[in-house]
């Protein structure tokens, strides 16, 4: 049985600026992406370890999509649990899971999926169109990811549960650094080559990851739930409040609080970053401070890529959603509820727009579009610092979004 995950072309529209360049199954929320999380789970149910995706288009040439004779369709935006396996595992072919109006997953055939790749509208309404196939309704609570906060909104609850799969029946490594404080040390778990020198860890409010070879400077303060991948820097003074992930190879320094960057990103230096969702390789300058709550106290508003305008959204606490390779100079100031595109270069004094769209190079007086040749020849400069150069599919989505920017600011409003 081949595990394929889809791309619902409504859900993956809402999880812009994040899924401009990757599909949802790619989006880190607790220690795991989503699609690592099913994985996990039905690491027993399948004949192969590797997954395809189901995507958008453009996207599809780096993330392929393998069809077998039997396919288990999945809607990773579904974060699982043991309940939910359950009842997904026992799933018949030509059946499909669903509760309300949302897709779970789907078990299919071979011809079946190649019908829906022939006929993508087919996806806008996935459940009414298998609709010669039992239907079956999940009636459990689920967590789901609609929006781009919901990323770190369900980051504190996701972390426990990831870290509770991720360590059954394994032992941690050991913390040999005499200078380091830990509270809560069952809740502690270290990977081989952890470097931890003279920090504080408290995991006695949930439970704290800290992946292979990564790095905790001196005087850094971590409280759990709190994970940081493999490769990953805590810079010296930090201080790491609950509820955050650090993705792999990423580096953070001065005061976080719930937010999860997704991989290869860099906030080394002081300033507040809270509440919010960092992509891949954005680097923030010294000094860089965002709002994650307004004067009034009023609920957030954020740009919505679907409708193309400010929506609330519910949340009283939401700060910066900084799509993958952004950047901001020092004392750059993000205002609340702040959601920047992909490949944006950010600079200057005063508080930025609160929608910057991708490919934007200027700060809070003017945004001009950001060349193509010249934002490549910044992400071969990035690129090769860790001894990596531009894939060629990472290059053909990254044009794909700067030929059709223009569709991601077209009837801004205020």
């Amino acid at each position: 049985m081949q595990l394929v995950f889809i791309d619902l072309p409504q859900r993956w529209t809402a999880l812009k600026p994040f899924t401009l360049t990757r599909p949802i199954a790619t989006l880190r929320v607790g220690i795991c992406t989503l699609g690592e999380k099913w994985q996990m789970w039905l690491k027993n149910e399948l004949e192969s370890e590797t997954f395809s995706y189901l995507t958008i288009s453009y996207l599809q040439k780096k993330y392929p999509l393998k069809i077998e004779a039997d396919n288990l369709l999945i809607n990773p935006a579904v974060c699982p649990d043991a309940s939910l396996i359950k009842f997904v595992t026992s799933l018949n072919p030509r059946s499909i899971l669903i509760q309300d109006d949302s897709f779970i997953a789907a078990r299919i055939s071979g011809e079946g999926l190649q019908a829906l790749v022939q006929n993508e509208t087919l996806l806008d309404n996935l459940s009414n169109n298998l609709s010669n196939y039992k239907c079956l309704t999940y009636t459990e609570s689920i967590t789901q990811i609609h929006r781009p906060w919901d990323i770190f909104l369900n980051n504190g609850e996701q972390i426990p549960q990831d870290y509770e799969q991720i360590t059954k029946n394994r032992s941690s490594a050991s913390i040999s650094d005499s200078y380091t404080r830990t509270y809560g040390d069952s809740q502690i778990f270290v990977e081989e080559g952890a470097d931890i020198k003279a920090a504080i860890i408290n995991a006695e409010g949930g439970p704290v990851y800290i992946g292979k070879s990564a790095t905790i400077h001196e005087n850094a303060a971590i409280k759990g739930p709190f994970a940081m991948l493999e490769g990953a820097h805590i810079n010296m003074g930090a201080k790491i409040r609950e509820a955050t992930t650090i993705g792999p190879n990423s580096k953070i320094g001065g005061e976080v609080k719930n937010i999860v960057v997704q991989a290869n990103s860099n906030k080394g230096h002081e300033g507040f970053l809270g509440n919010s969702v960092i992509g891949k390789w954005c680097n923030f300058g010294a000094d860089t401070n965002t709002s994650n709550l307004k004067n009034n106290y009023q609920s957030v508003k954020l740009w919505d890529y679907h409708t193309r305008r400010l929506e609330d959204s519910g949340q009283t606490f939401c700060g910066l959603m900084m799509g993958d390779h952004s950047k901001c100079g020092i004392n750059t100031m993000f205002n609340t509820g702040t959601v920047v595109g992909v490949f944006t270069n950010l600079f200057g004094g005063g508080f930025l727009p609160k929608f910057i769209p991708s490919f934007s190079w200027g700060g809070s007086e003017s945004l001009e579009e950001y060349r193509f040749d010249k934002a490549v020849e910044t992400l071969t400069r990035v690129l090769a610092r860790r001894n990596q150069q531009p894939n060629p599919h990472d290059l053909a989505i990254l044009e794909y979004i700067w030929q059709h920017r223009s569709s991601e600011f077209r009837n801004i409003i205020a």
